[in-house]
């Protein structure tokens, strides 16, 4: 282990990771007899149950029912031993000696050549020992003991006296993430290990404890020669300097690069200075967006501090982008707003919640976090809210999101439970948001830090005010700790204390007219359909459970046989009474059924119809809705769930009809009266038709809106041509006339409109009460270098349409799917794979899907091969 300089950038602090030769053994708790006395290899970064799972041990938790097979490892205390070697001559003139670790989870003891040197209690935040003073010439060793988190918890709850919480473990008794003790789509598999760097760093005179790049853009309302906003991009670098009692005056420089600039501010400190701020202005600078609205231009940034005239005692790099964010919260006629304001530009969010995309942390990479938000890029998504139940985010993370201009909300770790204000937990908090907020200042994707998810609300909606007992429960901490800690490191970002948050705790959280909303009746208790019942100001939380992918599903799970309600399947749905709450809303829309591929298809149908429906509901109402945030993105393990992406990393139906939903430019049908407020204009019976032309682009929309009735045979009954023109980011309501909007015979008939190239259609019947019938495909299927194009033709209407392609290969990805064709109308899927497939698969009745199936039957199409 030689020591290295911080990349590209010569300076005198040499760092050297530590993340070899470690081992790991039981030391305590209920150690099954056969690794009672192992000791085996161990990854760092890495978690216990990846390495007793790599040393063969235990079998994998993510199949079948062997989460309840290594339930033992989470109450039990393990061990982790490395030595390195070491010598004060690879170092010449270094004093200062640090053990990093930038993340032990979570309850640990750490001792150097047996001297202890820490105790840590929190996973979300950074740890910084000196060590010169045990650090000897040869062979160092170095032992970080955890204890159980699962005991440690319990033993905590009754310390910290008992608060209320969901789920069956305390979370809120240590600061982990909750998740790891299981949610109502997680595995309980509470894990420990040395899950991020650890490293060794060697230095001296001064070091760079902290930099906080904040950069803004002030907007100068005139455009540039290309015809951009002209701005002025403002950089604060805020410096944290350790540094010898002694040592004499110091000079910090940054250096900005990019888009043709470079410039360059230096500040001097005085011995024994330990902060300064350094600032820079950029004329003209190139401002960043969110994706949709412009262009993503990052400038590099170099800090160095030196002493006058002297060589770099330590460098920082990264890089940051210059926009003005605000959030909008302000009283008007309908309540209070909710609306992301970037470069004085309006957003509406087209968001997506996201969770570790692994239950054991350390095993997502940088490619694997840009495999995921490629995904969110494909379903037209614009924001990711990072839930508070998680982690704070990795900078992999956000780098990619920086780039690819998709904005970020980022939750304090506090979610579903009331939490203790006592000081064994609040200077832990403290330490985590200062270690966090810091860490990512530079990002100009991220937008909003939030508080915590429902501890505001569910305090009284849940009925814990009197299990509280007047006790403490958290409420300092969103209203007075985090918002100060913002206020003194980061000032820059908009902050709201809890979501849903409805701009003032006078206000009940949870208000639809106020602030940010969670809807959670619809699927738990209510048909998605009524989700047209309510127009939020902003909608943070909503979602509706389907099964992963085929191939995800059957690795996972090897029942025989496989049903929905096999041993298997119930380990893999979490929620409480999903099974039911699944098949209660299958019901109302098509009859269940009796086969496990057509239930499959079925729920995974119903599920991205369900989202679709209420994201095109929200972004109806725009600008009065100035936003959705779909429960959820992503899944950390196969599982029944809100996912739109599964665990294996497949996109379900769910991402197509997001894809769909959250187009730029959409047009949409909803059932509406025409009346001046929100909730009055809502129709339930849906005698009135209205058709939304929404613009979400910086061009008007214009046209001719061809709204017309049609039999299911594709028998014209009505039109009507509707002049329109929406403005740039706008959006408008056209009615549709009562002739041609009435349905005769509703069974038979639907409503279809078009404006260019956008379509929307309208079901008069639930596709179980409908006319639906065989839709006699045609499909021809053409091999190519990278896999297939299967083109399709209806000879009657086919609703739903889908290729899945996993069930042929589990790499194959198709390109588009929920596609609606009358008689005649043709589409054409891609399909790429890592190896050939079978012409005759792709058309099979179980991967080239349709609703009509389930309404009349499986027909297996004609397939021609090219």
């Amino acid at each position: 282990m030689t020591p290295t300089l911080l990349a590209g950038l010569p300076a005198t602090i040499a760092r050297r990771e530590l993340h070899e030769g470690w081992t790991v053994r039981a030391v305590g708790g209920p150690v099954a007899e056969h690794v009672r006395v192992v000791e085996v290899p161990a990854s760092v970064p890495g978690s216990i149950h990846t390495d007793l799972l790599g040393a063969g041990l235990i079998p994998d938790p993510y199949l079948d029912d062997h989460e309840s097979l290594v339930a033992w490892v989470s109450r039990c205390d393990w061990e982790y031993r490395t030595t390195f070697p070491w010598s004060a001559q690879d170092t010449p003139g270094a004093d200062h000696h640090d053990l990093v670790f930038d993340g032990l989870d979570t309850v640990a003891t750490v001792l150097l050549n047996g001297t202890e040197v820490a105790q840590t209690r929190n996973q979300h935040r950074t740890y910084r020992v000196p060590v010169a003073d045990l650090l000897e010439e040869g062979d160092n060793e170095l032992v970080v003991s955890f204890a159980s988190p699962v005991r440690y918890a319990d033993r905590e709850s009754l310390a910290l006296s008992y608060l209320p919480h969901v789920n069956k473990h305390p979370f809120n008794a240590i600061r982990k993430a909750a998740c790891n003790f299981g949610w109502d789509w997680g595995i309980d598999a509470a894990t420990v290990g040395i899950w991020r760097p650890v490293r060794l760093e060697s230095w001296h005179t001064a070091r760079l404890a902290s930099v906080r790049p904040l950069a803004t853009a002030d907007l100068a309302g005139g455009t540039t020669a290309d015809g951009g906003a002209a701005s002025t991009g403002r950089l604060a670098v805020h410096l944290d300097i350790e540094r010898h009692a002694a040592t004499g005056p110091l000079e910090a420089t940054v250096l900005l690069r990019g888009h043709g600039t470079e410039h360059r501010a230096t500040a001097s400190l005085e011995p024994g200075a330990s902060t300064a701020v350094v600032h820079l202005e950029v004329h003209d600078a190139a401002l960043w967006w969110p994706r949709g609205h412009g262009d993503q231009p990052l400038y590099d940034v170099e800090v160095t501090i030196a002493a006058p005239g002297g060589e770099p005692l330590d460098q920082w790099a990264g890089r940051t982008g210059f926009r003005s964010v605000r959030l909008d919260m302000v009283p008007d006629e309908h309540g209070t707003s909710f609306t992301i304001v970037v470069n004085d530009q309006p957003v509406w969010v087209k968001g997506a919640n996201w969770i570790p995309d692994d239950v054991f942390f350390h095993r997502v990479d940088r490619a694997r976090y840009a495999q995921r938000i490629a995904q969110a890029e494909q379903a037209n998504i614009n924001l990711l809210r990072v839930w508070g139940g998680g982690i704070y985010e990795s900078n992999d993370f956000f780098d990619l999101c920086d780039e690819r201009g998709i904005l970020t909300w980022q939750d304090f770790a506090f979610a579903c439970a009331a939490y203790s204000e006592d000081e064994a937990l609040r200077s832990e908090v403290d330490a985590e948001a200062r270690d966090n907020v810091a860490r990512l200042a530079a990002h100009p994707s991220l937008v909003l830090w939030n508080g915590s998810n429902e501890n505001i609300w569910g305090i009284k909606a849940w009925g814990w005010e009197k299990r509280l007992d007047g006790k403490n429960w958290g409420l300092g901490y969103y209203t007075e700790l985090l918002p100060s800690v913002l206020a003194e490191l980061n000032e820059t970002r908009p902050y709201t204390p809890s979501s849903p948050w409805s701009g003032s705790l006078r206000v009940p959280a949870n208000d639809p007219d106020h602030g940010s909303m969670h809807s959670w009746e619809v699927w738990n208790r209510e048909d998605w359909t009524r989700y047209r019942d309510t127009v939020p100001r902003f909608m943070a939380e909503f979602g509706w459970q389907g099964p992963p992918t085929w191939s995800t599903l059957t690795r996972a799970i090897s029942d025989d046989p496989l049903t929905p309600e096999s041993p298997g399947m119930l380990v893999h749905q979490k929620a409480a009474n999903g099974n039911d709450k699944l098949t209660d809303g299958l019901v109302a829309h098509l009859p269940l059924p009796d086969d496990m591929d057509d239930w499959h298809w079925a729920m995974s149908w119903n599920q991205a119809t369900a989202v679709q429906v209420g994201v095109e509901h929200l972004r109806s109402w725009s600008p009065m809705c100035s936003g959705s945030i779909v429960w959820q993105l992503n899944d950390c393990w196969p599982v029944t769930s809100w996912a739109a992406v599964d665990g294996g990393g497949r996109a379900k139906p769910l991402l197509y009809a997001l894809r769909h939903a959250y187009a730029d430019r959409l047009l949409t049908v909803q059932p509406r009266t025409v009346g001046t407020g929100a909730q009055d204009g809502i129709e339930e019976d849906g005698r009135s038709l209205v058709v939304a032309v929404v613009n979400d682009s910086p061009d008007a929309w214009a046209g001719g809106l061809v709204v017309r009735r049609s039999r299911y045979d594709g028998t014209q009954l009505a039109q009507t041509t509707l002049s329109v023109k929406v403005g740039p980011r706008g959006t408008s309501t056209v009615t549709v006339p009562d002739d041609v909007a009435e349905a005769v015979d509703p069974a038979s008939e639907i409503l279809i409109a078009t404006l260019g190239d956008a379509t929307a259609v309208w079901y008069y019947a639930e596709p179980r009460d409908s006319a639906l019938a065989d839709p006699d495909l045609q499909v021809e299927v053409t091999t190519t270098d990278d896999g297939a194009r299967v083109h399709v033709t209806a000879g009657a209407l086919v609703r739903g349409l889908a290729l899945l392609a996993d069930k042929v290969h589990p790499g194959a990805v198709v390109d588009d799917m929920l596609v609606d064709l009358l008689p005649g109308e043709s589409v054409t899927f891609h399909v790429t794979s890592p190896e050939p497939l079978d012409p005759a698969a792709l058309v099979g009745p179980l991967v080239l899907r349709s609703v009509n199936q389930l309404v009349v039957g499986k027909v297996a199409p004609l397939p021609a091969v090219g």
